[in-house]
Formats: C-alpha cells, structure tokens, sequence
C-alpha cells in the first residue's frame, strides 16, 4: 500500500463542507484497506470531489495528468485539498513525493482527458499516439496503457465514461494486474463491472457519509440488475411523462 489513511482536520472552505462524506472524513477519517478501492455513489455524492482533493494531495492538477511535471502544479489546491491530510508509507512518499524524475502517480479524469492529450502526446514519458486519431475508447486505452502500469499510485475519475462492457472488462483486468505489481488505485465509478473486481474495496458515498460496502449490496448493482430484469417498469415512468 502506497497511500493508506486520509484525514481531515478541519473542515474545508465552501460548500464541499456540507457533503455528508466531508464531513465523515473529519470526524472519522478513511482507511484505505485494499489496493484497488472504488469510490462509489449518485452523481453530487462527492466522489470527484475526494479524487479531485487527493491529486492535489499528491502535487497532481486536479484536472488530470501525472505527477512531476510543469502540468502538476498549476491553479490553486481544490477547497478539500487544501486540508486534506494524507498518511503515505514510506514507500508511497518516494513514489509520489519523491524525485521528480522517479514519481509514479497518475490522475485520469476522463472530462478532461483529451484536453491533456492536445498538450501531453507525443512528450517524452507520456504516449506517441494522437488521441484525435483514435476513437474515445482507444484513446482512453492508450493512456491508461501507457501511465498506469507497475508500482504507482494512481487516480481514475469515472474511466468507464468512453468504454464498452467489453473494454469496461479488459480494464478490469488492466486493474487487477497493476495491483499484483505493486500500484495502488483510487477510482469513482458508476460502473458495477468495474466494481466487481474481486477483493477491492468499496467506499459508498452518499447521505450517510462514507460506508464499506459489499459488491452485491451496492444500489447501482441493484438498480442495474432490476433494470435489466424489467426495463419497462422503469422506461413507462420516464416515456408516460
């Protein structure tokens, strides 16, 4: 584990101090206890909020990118960010904080991936390909391909938006092997194929703060499977009005 606790110790400017899972952080904090760990929730639960609050944490734009580069420390810290408190290992701190030459975290978030594209294909340590020329799920691949492999902490923000089940299964498998080689990640997802990854944990972000969850139990793999089930019990409410 690279990164395991994080913290806050006073709550942050702004509204992010009203979300239910901000203020779980600071009365309890949140134990990271496998390394893959899905932040899951309805959209406005505060997911990108906390993925966005650990790139800062980690000298990373919150915008996306890597860490370690001129990209990585441009704009002012998020609000959460700015007060969030990380507990790294030892090993963690030479791989985020270290070197520069030798950092190894990665952040994709997938709104702004391909304005990172325009300025980032084609330099040295990222990838040759122009995204412009491949299709949103290649081009998605080819980054994740290239930036998330080996030891490295690295932050993933709804990467699922460009991939298909199939593509959204060969991440799993990109997932799974990267944390037998020693990475760690952090990923917000609405995606019950990604969350499905055998022994990862899941933090569910909602109302009631931050709670562990079991893969089965989660209310987007109910909702899914209900949906599937029965389509029009759900599309006559939607279609009707």
């Amino acid at each position: 584990m690279l990164l395991t606790r994080l913290e806050v110790p006073e709550l942050p400017e702004g509204w992010s101090a009203g979300l239910p899972p901000v203020r779980h952080l600071a009365e309890h904090g949140l134990a990271f206890t496998a390394p893959v760990t899905f932040l899951v929730g309805e959209n406005g639960s505060g997911k990108s909020t906390l993925i966005e609050a650990i790139a800062d944490v980690c000298r990373i734009n919150a915008e996306g990118g890597r860490a370690g580069t001129k990209y990585a420390s441009t704009g002012e810290p998020t609000p959460l960010g700015a007060v969030l408190r990380p507990g790294f290992t030892a090993a963690g701190l030479r791989l985020v904080r270290g070197p520069r030459l030798k950092r190894r975290a990665f952040f994709l978030r997938a709104e702004t991936l391909f304005e990172l594209g325009r300025r980032v294909s084609g330099l040295y340590g990222y990838w040759e390909e122009d995204l412009t020329e491949q299709s949103h799920g290649e081009g998605f691949f080819t980054v994740l391909e290239r930036m998330v492999s080996g030891p490295g902490l690295y932050l993933m923000d709804e990467p699922e938006a460009a991939l298909s089940f199939h593509s959204c299964l060969r991440l799993v498998g990109l997932l799974h092997r990267v944390a037998g080689e020693g990475g760690q990640i952090i990923c917000a997802t609405h995606s019950p194929i990604l969350t499905s990854l055998p022994g990862a944990q899941i933090a569910e972000l909602g109302e009631h703060g931050i709670r562990a969850a079991e893969w089965d139990r989660l209310q987007v793999v109910d909702d899914w499977r209900r949906f599937l089930a029965k389509p029009d019990f759900y599309l006559r409410h939607i279609l009707d009005d």
